[in-house]
């Protein structure tokens, strides 16, 4: 058994219950997987990437509804974003795993535990949604702009990891803190058991930034580019969204920004 070619047929499917499943049982069988990474993998149709549900109903970002967290239903629609960013997330990791080959075999186990991990986040708050709001991951509309980033990069191992993981995931170190403050300020029961999941996804989410640094690093080591002046060019080149503030400073830290990257982040701003 191979561990790229698993990943891409766990990629294609579509039930996400099963994917999360599949991914979380790949992460702990994986040392029975050989990992061919110089193989190229037969050629895909992108149409057909990534499996998904026929739920939720993709929409333009401008068109998904508010997430307030005043009310149990905003507080439902809220988490339901949230799952659909873990749910996308799987994909992410598992596409940097099948796609880029000549890397060396850490790089793939590396995705392989953000996959892993992006499951159980994504099983974690499907839980919380049928648990506390009598709903389900697909009751609401969603939208698919990490994806549409991941296209983009999809013949660039460096500019992905350069604009999935150290931009579009470390958004969500910035997000998360501010999320949680106003989860805590309802004092409802569902919102800070949601807060504690939060804790989870906030911890193991600075790791998946850090695997993105380092091999974006790596990749830029090996190529004799200058990873900050390369990673300003490529944010132009693929009209990556701009990032605004706060910045989860300590978070992004945590994660292998250097102070010249968090300097030049409070500039932009």
């Amino acid at each position: 058994m191979e561990l790229r070619h698993r990943a891409l047929e766990v990629l294609r499917l579509t039930d996400p219950e099963e994917k999360a499943l599949a991914v979380l049982d790949l992460h702990a069988q994986q040392a029975h997987y050989s990992i061919a990474a110089d193989m190229q993998l037969p050629s895909v149709d992108p149409a057909s990437l990534p499996g998904r549900p026929e739920r939720p109903l993709l929409r333009h970002h401008t068109e998904v509804a508010r997430r307030s967290p005043a009310t149990p239903e905003g507080r439902a629609i809220l988490i339901h974003a949230i799952a659909h960013i873990e749910f996308n997330a799987i994909n992410l990791a598992l596409d940097a795993m099948w796609r880029f080959a000549g890397m060396p075999p850490d790089y793939y186990r590396d995705w392989l535990r953000v996959a892993a991990e992006e499951g159980k986040h994504f099983l974690l708050l499907r839980d919380h949604l049928r648990q506390h709001h009598g709903q389900d991951y697909g009751d609401h509309p969603a939208h698919q702009g990490m994806w549409t980033m991941c296209e983009k990069t999809s013949d660039d191992v460096t500019a992905r990891m350069a604009l999935v993981p150290r931009t579009l995931e470390a958004r969500g170190l910035d997000a998360t803190p501010q999320i949680q403050n106003k989860l805590r300020n309802t004092h409802a029961p569902d919102a800070l058991a949601a807060v504690a999941i939060l804790d989870i996804i906030l911890h193991e989410e600075v790791g998946h930034v850090a695997i993105g640094n380092h091999w974006y690093r790596w990749l830029c080591d090996k190529q004799g580019l200058d990873p900050e002046s390369l990673y300003h060019e490529l944010t132009v080149r693929y009209e990556a969204p701009r990032l605004r503030p706060p910045f989860n400073t300590s978070a992004r830290k945590q994660a292998g920004f250097t102070e010249t990257e968090l300097l030049w982040l409070q500039q932009i701003a």
